[in-house]
């Protein structure tokens, strides 16, 4: 389904056990395959000793001066020669100790025969013997080393000399011993480090560049991790080659209809393996943030991620992406049960996630469950913020990061730099998994990866020129692989499309608890994905039907209440321009019916509304009727009546000023409608948010 072919993957290794040799030719060519890197010490002691004892006696051996001298000559250069071949011969660890006393006294043997083969000659006795004896000796111990070194698994240990041995010394790890070097046939080689006294393996981390630099690898490509038991010691791994250059395949479910629970393959690793996340099947659901710069491959991580858990059952997906959402992933939102693009319908979505929490816990304490599995009821969820600090402060999200991982609530929060002006410290303290791509400075992979990934050299600071790689930790991800780059799978529009599209029957809509928790917001999103429909599990609570807008005192008559100040959606089903005409005319009607003062210059002229009425003189016949009290019921259900209203033209967000009308209608004041909202609060119905406004959660009319 990619864009393009991967052909990155390399062939596992060969192991030489496997090879069954066909025929003679195949057995005796497999003897010599064999055999042949062992032949090089014979062919040297079976010819280089007997011509350079031939050539000197010949030159030196006929007359006693010439030869004495010769020898004489050969004797202290030898000498030299063997003090050189010790001097030269690392020897840092036993091995390179055994080697240095190997290649000394092979010096010294071969120059002291050398010196009496030029005076008596190379085939005399007891000359000739002892190149015979000697000789197979030699060889034979140098066969002996080739064995131990590269043992019957093809490991190698180097320590001084040659190989990462040499190394080490180039780049200053004078105290450092690199051993047991492996490598893994996919670009990767491992090796063991062990500090000396006096070094740390801390030192070796910080010197990862100087490798990469002496080796020509990206600075990312050398990782030292240290061993937890033993302080000491570590491993070092080298990228040597990039096996994921050419793109990795975008890798299909394994089938529709799994589980949130099993595993989600997004790419793979540097060394071919599949790279795979199980957060809902770890011991601890982890939220992660998802960090890069623009063109790093975030959105097309996100795509792969969304395709593959809307093909799953029992799962349910919320995403916010207020800047590209469509263009990102708008040819799968049919997976999506609720896309929002809207900040202020993100909001109401945040606001209303805590009460979703708290339902959620108690639906999993009633089923005897300490954290959210496959057995529940519930939906496992996942809630997707794009640019979250655009979107909602940090207290709450503080409050739903810490408690949404054990109701079954994975929040995942994408951003291109996590400071702490757009993440707080406590909202990424949250966040134990991490995927971080690349970044144009090494130090703001500190804001996302841990310090044991970022020390060990695994720091994604290529920018955005290496789009889709990426260091990724938690969420299931053995820790091993932590400091293992990564790449996401190359997506296709259509072919996610289709991917979706065949999942849809597989998707459960979102469970009945949660979604009556969630409220008016979520009854009334503007999105809805194509989830099935679960005979008897709706999916999202029924509307209640509507009602005529109520006019109250406050907003329905009078000289500051013209027909002016009505709202559109007051006037909801009819057309605009005919009601404004009707309604006009019939204000007009009513006003022209009522006459001028008559007494302009009375007692009463000046009197206000708010004034006392004076009291009237024995003589008048006016009479006034009293005013009936409204109830402590009555004018509750007036300030109920408002918000219902407001639940039903969609209107959510009010600030207390708002209930002014209403509030005078109920002949009440300011501090009685206080006190009733903090009752609406307190019963889970309206939730006070940031510098004094409210939302609606529930209408008071139509209770969850």
């Amino acid at each position: 389904m990619g864009r393009r072919k991967n052909t990155t993957t390399a062939p596992a290794p060969v192991n030489s056990s496997e090879i069954v040799p066909v025929g003679r030719g195949g057995v005796v060519g497999y003897m010599v395959g064999k055999a042949l890197p062992y032949t090089g010490p014979w062919i040297a002691a079976g010819t280089l000793p007997p011509l350079a004892g031939f050539a000197t006696n010949s030159m030196w051996g006929d007359a006693p001066l010439s030869a004495g001298l010769a020898s004489a000559a050969l004797a202290v250069g030898g000498a030299a020669l063997t003090g050189l071949a010790w001097k030269a011969t690392p020897g840092a660890s036993k091995f390179a100790r055994f080697r240095r006393v190997q290649a000394t006294a092979s010096t010294a043997a071969g120059m002291g025969w050398l010196t009496c083969a030029t005076a008596a000659g190379p085939f005399g006795s007891p000359v000739l013997d002892a190149w015979l004896i000697g000789g197979g000796l030699f060889a034979a111990s140098w066969n002996l080393r080739q064995l131990l070194r590269n043992g019957a698994s093809g490991d190698v240990e180097e320590n001084g000399a040659g190989g990462l041995g040499a190394l080490a010394q180039a780049i200053g790890w004078e105290k450092v011993t690199v051993k047991d070097a492996k490598g893994s046939g996919k670009g990767t080689v491992k090796a063991g480090v062990e500090v000396g006294p006096g070094a740390t393996i801390a030192e070796v981390q910080a010197s990862t560049a100087k490798v990469a630099a002496a080796l020509h690898v990206p600075p990312s490509g050398v990782i030292v991790t240290p061993d937890p038991d033993n302080a000491a010691r570590g491993t070092l791994s080298l990228r040597v080659a990039d096996l994921l250059k050419d793109g990795v395949d975008f890798a299909m479910p394994a089938a529709l209809g799994l589980l949130p629970t099993d595993d989600i393959p997004l790419g793979l690793y540097a060394d071919g393996e599949v790279w795979a996340i199980s957060p809902f099947a770890a011991d601890i659901l982890q939220h992660v943030l998802v960090m890069g710069v623009t063109g790093a491959g975030k959105s097309e991580l996100l795509r792969a991620l969304v395709a593959h858990l809307a093909t799953r059952r029992k799962m349910t997906i919320f995403l916010v992406d207020l800047a590209k959402g469509r263009q990102t992933v708008g040819h799968i939102a049919d997976g999506i049960d609720w896309l929002i693009q809207d900040k202020k319908e993100a909001k109401r979505m945040l606001r209303s996630l805590p009460a979703a929490i708290s339902a959620r816990g108690d639906v999993l304490a009633s089923e005897g469950l300490d954290q959210w599995t496959p057995d529940s009821s519930l939906n496992a969820m996942l809630v997707w913020i794009e640019e979250a600090a655009d979107v909602a402060d940090f207290d709450e999200l503080d409050e739903i990061a810490r408690k949404a991982r054990s109701v079954g609530i994975w929040l995942g929060i994408s951003l291109q730099r996590a400071t702490w002006t757009n993440v707080s410290t406590d909202v990424r303290a949250n966040l134990q998994g991490a995927m971080c791509f690349g970044v144009n400075e090494a130090s703001d992979a500190g804001f996302c990866l841990p310090d044991s990934v970022t020390d060990s050299g695994a720091v994604p600071s290529w920018g955005a020129e290496r789009p889709g790689y990426a260091i990724a930790t938690g969420m299931g991800i053995p820790q091993d692989r932590w400091t293992t780059e990564v790449r996401s799978g190359l997506t296709d529009r259509d072919g996610l499309a289709a991917l979706v599209a065949a999942g849809a029957p597989y998707r459960d809509p979102l469970d009945s608890a949660t979604a009556t928790a969630l409220g008016q917001a979520y009854a009334q999103r503007a999105h809805r994905g194509t989830n099935r429909l679960t005979p008897g599990v709706p999916a999202a609570p029924v509307a209640p039907p509507a009602v005529p807008p109520v006019h109250t005192a406050g907003s329905a008559s009078g000289p500051d209440h013209s027909v002016y100040d009505l709202e559109d959606d007051d006037m909801a089903g009819i057309e605009e321009d005919d009601a404004m005409a009707e309604l006009q005319d019939a204000y007009d009607e009513v006003m022209g019916a009522i006459p001028a003062d008559p007494e302009p210059d009375a007692d009463y002229a000046s009197l206000r509304l708010e004034d006392d009425v004076p009291e009237l003189d024995a003589d008048s016949d006016m009479e006034f009727e009293a005013r009936r009290e409204v109830t402590p019921e009555e004018a509750r259900h007036i300030l109920y009546v408002e918000l219902d209203g407001w639940v039903q033209q969609g209107r959510l967000e009010f600030e207390p000023a708002d209930l002014i009308p209403a509030t005078t209608a109920a002949d009440r004041k300011r501090p009685w409608m206080q006190g009733e909202l903090k009752k609406l609060v307190e019963a889970g119905l309206i939730q006070r948010d940031a510098h004094g406004s409210y939302s609606i959660l529930h209408s008071p009319l139509q209770p969850a």
